[in-house]
């Protein structure tokens, strides 16, 4: 499957995904970080971002995300890399663990550890920002986003310390969830999504102090799924790269070997 992607470093591959909605350049915060010591690889999954959607009649389900997440890494040749993502991503790094594709997978705030209300919660947000950014106009939303007022409003949900965002990301972002064709189904699939299979390759997962989305307790869950302590990314939120680089850049080096 060809998708858009931004290629960085040198090193072992390291695959990064983003949440649902988003796009590669979710990782900018982070790409050079971890570039020093990786081939990093950010991808725009099928239907977000700059990437085509999934073939025609292909449902937007987590396993044919990962398919093709895992059809893209052939295709570049690239063999069982490390893989990283956040949110939607996160889920997807883990479902590529289970399958025993990558060699090690690191999720932040992974996706499918929720309850019944926590699922619905979290479609009802992700249904209101996306209506919210298909309704500014370009105009409107390049104001909110020189506004620390405007942006803690755009996006206090999703990120713990909006003023550390800048306005060019936040407009871009908010463009990317506005346009993302594949956002609609995916979300809906939602509804079918459990934990992955347990995992054959090494996992670490790590949960933003402050996640307003994906709630802190559902990293609880995620513990007792894996049978190991999830790492807590404080002062951080749901989407945390922009939050703390520093941070984030150490747990995905600490995940994929360093």
């Amino acid at each position: 499957m060809e998708l858009a992607f931004e290629r960085r470093g040198t090193g072992a591959p390291l695959i990064l995904i983003h949440g649902i909605g988003h796009h590669w350049q979710a990782w900018l915060p982070v790409l050079d970080r971890l570039a020093v010591s990786r081939t990093v690889i950010a991808i725009d999954l099928p239907g977000f971002g700059v990437s085509p959607g999934l073939p025609e009649g292909t449902p937007y389900t987590a396993e044919a995300l990962a398919d093709a997440v895992e059809s893209f890494c052939a295709m570049l040749g690239v063999r069982e890399p490390h893989v990283a993502g956040n949110s939607l991503g996160g889920y997807l790094a883990l479902e590529l663990a289970s399958r025993g594709v990558v060699r090690t997978a690191t999720a932040l705030s992974p996706a499918g550890f929720w309850s019944r209300p926590e699922l619905l919660y979290c479609q009802t947000v992700l249904r209101a920002i996306r209506a919210s950014a298909r309704a500014l106009s370009p105009e409107r939303s390049s104001r909110n986003a020189e506004s620390p007022v405007g942006r803690a409003l755009s996006a206090g949900l999703l990120v713990a310390h909006p003023s550390r965002l800048s306005p060019t990301a936040l407009v871009a972002a908010s463009q990317a969830l506005g346009g993302s064709s594949g956002f609609d189904a995916t979300l809906e699939a939602f509804s079918d999504v459990l934990p992955p299979a347990p995992p054959k390759s090494p996992i670490t997962i790590a949960w933003g102090e402050h996640d307003r989305l994906l709630l802190r307790r559902q990293a609880v869950r995620a513990a007792k799924w894996s049978g190991q302590r999830v790492k807590l990314l404080k002062g951080c939120g749901h989407v945390p790269m922009s939050d703390d680089p520093d941070l984030v850049a150490r747990v995905l080096l600490e995940g994929s070997g360093d």
